[in-house]
């Protein structure tokens, strides 16, 4: 299995230009690249799938580039979207872009690996409007432009000429890239297949026709039932970790259904493809014991959180599986009950007014109820009286205490 066909196997290929041509050229050293708009200061796991392809084409000993769209992002990809976006300040946007760069570098690994990462503001902002529609604008026939999905989808509901412009500039980026870096080929999810043709038709009108140059475009990945991958609850899991920590990052791949999980090991994992056979193989055996999900969770949460992060996360997860939460510290209680009901005190108070002022018991009867029913515990030991305090001096680092009622639920009370 060559590296292409194992890129098919994976679900990992979906549009290419000219296959037969590429196969060749991956035969010997090439450039790649894949961009990144910084519309948040961070990437969430839905840009892992090409991340991660930059990672499988330097492991066959290709140069990746990971640009970051420091002013395409100030544009706005119509691609995939219904509607306009919403235009972020300059200053927004270098915020996003150093984050991302950050981010970017940790995945990759650059110290340790050649892996470039660039930023498109440094050329595009140099290109005057004059320039623009002179140089490059006469290249592009607007009635092509029009067929393209990325804009035929939006022209029921309206696309400015901001966001239709964008296909420029990003084939600009690749006509750069090729003649300073001798970047050949260009890779993005199925959505940028118009943006990438824009590109090669660019390069060709520019350069020549026989200049070759190859774009692959790789299915958006989803859930099995058409919901978008990288949510979680309605929120994104981000790759920052003071927005998305290792634990909730290891958690959502844990969570990850049966029906899917072959899916995401194949396009996710960078082991080779007879081990992910064997673990699905392994898996389907006893799919109760999640193994393909763990072995995922483990090796996605090193690469992007490192060593530390991942082992963050197991810890976590071994406290609350034997129910030793109070082994960990106060960051990794604050992680493992993310979810709880969290409320603040400034004062020591009677416990029963704390619980139901904040609106965590409904009344001091239930309150009462459940400590004669030995259902109640504070920082892990069981509330006898009804006259317990709550106090700063015995809480967690003297900043956190944590009431269990029942089996399950937990609170947070953070002690000012």
């Amino acid at each position: 299995m060559n590296f292409l066909e194992e890129l098919k196997w994976r679900n990992l290929v979906k549009d290419v230009m000219d296959e037969e041509a590429l196969l060749k050229r991956m035969e010997t050293k090439m450039t790649v690249y894949c961009g990144f708009d910084p519309t948040a200061d961070s990437l969430h796991v839905g840009h892992l799938q090409q991340l991660i392809l930059l990672m499988r084409y330097q492991q066959q000993g290709h140069h990746p580039i990971a640009l970051i769209g420091g002013a395409t992002g100030m544009v706005g990809d119509p691609s995939g979207k219904s509607s306009e976006r919403s235009l972020q300040t300059l200053d927004v946007i270098s915020h996003n872009v150093d984050s991302i760069k950050n981010q970017i570098e940790t995945v990759l690994d650059v110290d340790n690996k050649e892996v470039t990462v660039l930023n498109n503001y440094d050329w595009l902002s140099k290109i005057s409007m004059i320039e623009l529609l002179r140089d490059y604008g006469k290249h592009f026939n607007v009635n092509t432009m029009l067929a393209k999905d990325n804009v035929a989808s939006r022209l029921e509901t309206g696309i400015s000429f901001t966001e239709f412009s964008y296909t420029i500039l990003q084939a600009i980026d690749w006509l750069t890239l090729l003649k300073e870096h001798n970047c050949e080929v260009q890779i993005g999810g199925s959505d940028q297949w118009g943006n990438l043709l824009s590109g090669s038709e660019l390069i060709r009108k520019e350069l020549g026709h026989e200049t070759q140059v190859y774009g692959i475009t790789s299915p958006l990945i989803t859930k099995s039932d058409g919901t978008k991958f990288g949510k979680s609850e309605g929120d994104n899991v981000w790759l920052d970790s003071s927005k998305s920590d290792s634990y909730t990052f290891y958690q959502f791949f844990i969570n990850t259904s049966d029906s899917d999980i072959e899916d995401f090991m194949k396009r996710l994992s960078l082991k080779a493809v007879d081990e992910i056979k064997e673990i699905i193989s392994q898996h389907n055996e006893a799919p109760e014991k999640r193994l393909a999900q763990i072995e995922l969770a483990k090796e996605l949460t090193e690469i992007v959180h490192t060593q530390e992060g991942l082992d963050n996360a197991l810890m976590i997860t071994d406290a609350l599986f034997n129910n030793d939460v109070f082994s960990l510290s106060v960051p990794q209680l604050k992680q493992a009950f993310k979810n709880a009901s969290k409320v603040s005190v400034n004062e020591d108070q009677l416990l029963i007014d704390v619980l139901v002022s904040k609106k965590l018991i409904q009344s001091k009867r239930e309150a009462r109820q459940l400590i004669t029913q030995g259902a109640l515990e504070l920082n892990g030991q069981k509330v006898e009286t009804f006259d317990q305090m709550l106090l700063k001096e015995n809480a967690l680092d003297k900043s956190l205490s944590i009431v269990k009622r029942g089996k399950k639920n937990y609170y947070l009370i953070e002690h000012n």
